[in-house]
């Protein structure tokens, strides 16, 4: 059995080092409210005991990380208030602060590994890989590697990687007994290692895999408590097995649970909006979803839950937490919000709000162009132009069709959209004018009888301000959510039909 004795509480002995976390998110996306969660904790966490707060940017996906999610990441914590005391724009004593800066570092580490006999290189070719995960699949066993070059011989293995033949290296995982080890939330846990495979550790580019990336930073960083969420439980036997091959001690682990949505699914995209962004346009406070997240790990006294980021530190304590999950509740959020605008902002305040949130000269002057040649008189702006002040839109169902098409049809076009969008670093209105021309070509439809309905999910209306510029002034994450909820006005779409359009979807990607 190999087991991870953790360090004691910060408090317990006055030798211990002081408290460092991370906040580590990967920069291929829209800045997600699990990222300002993980990042509200640690951050407190960091504050409650003195410590100090580090970002770092995980973007070894050289395939979906982007410089434009990066900054986004960053200027969406700023927004909410938090700020970090090392990370890749402010600097300090461990850096680079990013994974892709750092990869001499992984790679010397991996040959140390390799050295000790701790791992191997894997030479299986991707076609070889995808073949034995068919064939488990079709015995219906465990899709695990099967080892196949765990016992070549080094000299060999090393000769044919300074050959230039093309290899991963895997860790080396013992295949009986289990790894234990202690969960500041949990208590102790096990997991047998029969269970756990191989792990890749550098991939066949050089890049390393976050499993190895995660655990040489966090001990160089001098990380001494990991707070991060539940989904990595299942990775910590690798992790400890690379702790202990490196001769280092294991950092505390804290695995958060993951938020939820009221129906006590994991929360998704899928379901509701879940980027920072999007909360942001549609007219929230950062107080308020600071104080809506902090509040499920503080311990509130005389049921207050109207608390500032001081107290929320003051009152921060990770065993609070209730472990089934808590539910990201958007009603509870918009009730908090009213008491942020009501209470702390005289109605100077608010108009200094609203100016800063949406109606800036700079922002009018971008929707006055696509209004003025539609408006007769000056209270028509209104009606006009509301659908770029609200959160939501809410089209007639009758409005929302697309000529000679079924309702499932249009959904699928519209689901199609939200992917293609997701995958753009902006959206400006040639992208927009590019997406549904090209929608409208591979459904074999005229341009201007797709734009009807996408004025309808978009506007609320059959007409409106130009589509395209409008969703550019709207954004992304707006844009997204009221395409998915004309989605769900048509109906939705079953699992099975999600599916094959998820692959229809990466096939024109290819």
């Amino acid at each position: 059995m190999t087991s991870s004795t953790a360090p004691g509480s910060p408090e317990s002995t006055p030798s211990e080092p002081a408290v460092r976390v991370r906040v580590a998110p990967s920069p291929t996306g829209d800045p997600h409210v699990g990222t300002a969660y993980q990042a509200l904790f640690n951050y407190a966490f960091a504050r409650r005991h003195g410590g100090r707060f580090i970002l770092r940017i995980e973007d070894t996906d050289r395939e979906r990380s982007r410089h434009e999610s990066e900054l986004a990441i960053l200027e969406s914590l700023r927004w909410l208030g938090l700020s970090w005391d090392e990370g890749p724009d402010v600097g300090g004593p461990s850096g680079p602060y990013r994974q892709s800066e750092r990869l001499t570092i992984y790679q010397e580490h991996v040959a140390q590994l390799l050295n000790a006999g701790l791992a191997y290189r894997d030479f299986s070719t991707r076609e070889e890989l995808a073949a034995l995960r068919a064939a488990q699949r079709e015995s219906k066993e465990q899709t695990n590697y099967d080892q196949r070059y765990r016992d070549l011989d080094p000299g060999e293995s090393a000769q044919r990687a300074e050959s230039g033949e093309s290899h991963t290296v895997r860790l080396l995982v013992p295949n009986d007994g289990e790894c234990e080890w202690r969960d500041e939330l949990r208590g102790i846990t096990s997991r047998e290692w029969s269970l756990i495979d191989d792990q890749i550790l550098l991939k066949s580019d050089g890049f390393p895999t976050y499993h190895l990336a995660n655990v040489v930073d966090d001990h160089l960083m001098g990380v001494t408590d990991v707070i991060r969420g539940e989904e990595w439980m299942n990775s910590v036997p690798k992790h400890i097995l690379l702790y202990q091959g490196f001769g280092w001690e294991p950092p505390r682990f804290h695995h958060l649970p993951l938020l939820r949505n009221n129906d006590r699914s994991k929360l998704s995209k899928r379901k509701n909006p879940t980027s920072i962004n999007y909360y942001r346009r549609a007219g929230f406070l950062p107080e308020a979803l600071v104080n809506f997240l902090g509040l499920m790990g503080v311990s509130q006294s005389e049921g207050e839950e109207k608390l500032g980021l001081e107290d929320l530190i003051d009152g921060f304590d990770l065993s609070n937490i209730s472990l089934g999950g808590p539910v990201f509740d958007t009603e509870k959020l918009r009730w908090l919000n009213a008491r942020y605008i009501r209470e702390e902002h005289d109605p100077a305040g608010l108009v200094k709000l609203l100016r800063d949130w949406a109606m800036s000269d700079e922002a009018l002057e971008r929707i006055a162009p696509l209004a003025q040649p539609r408006l007769e008189t000056l209270s028509d702006w209104g009606a006009l132009t509301v659908h770029f002040f609200a959160d939501d839109v809410h089209p007639q169902e009758g409005d929302l069709t697309l000529k000679g098409r079924e309702a499932t049809e249009l959904a699928e076009i519209l689901q199609l959209a939200i992917w293609r969008i997701e995958g753009f670093a902006a959206l400006d209105a040639e992208r927009a004018r590019e997406l549904l021309s090209g929608l409208a070509e591979e459904n074999d439809l005229k341009l201007r009888d797709l734009t009807r309905p996408f004025y309808v999910a978009i506007s609320g209306k059959p007409a409106s301000t130009p589509l395209f510029e409008t969703m550019e002034i709207l954004g992304s994450d707006m844009v997204r959510s009221r395409l998915k909820r004309a989605v769900d006005l048509l109906g939705g779409l079953s699992k099975k039909k999600l599916k094959a359009l998820e692959k229809r979807h990466a096939a024109s990607r290819a």
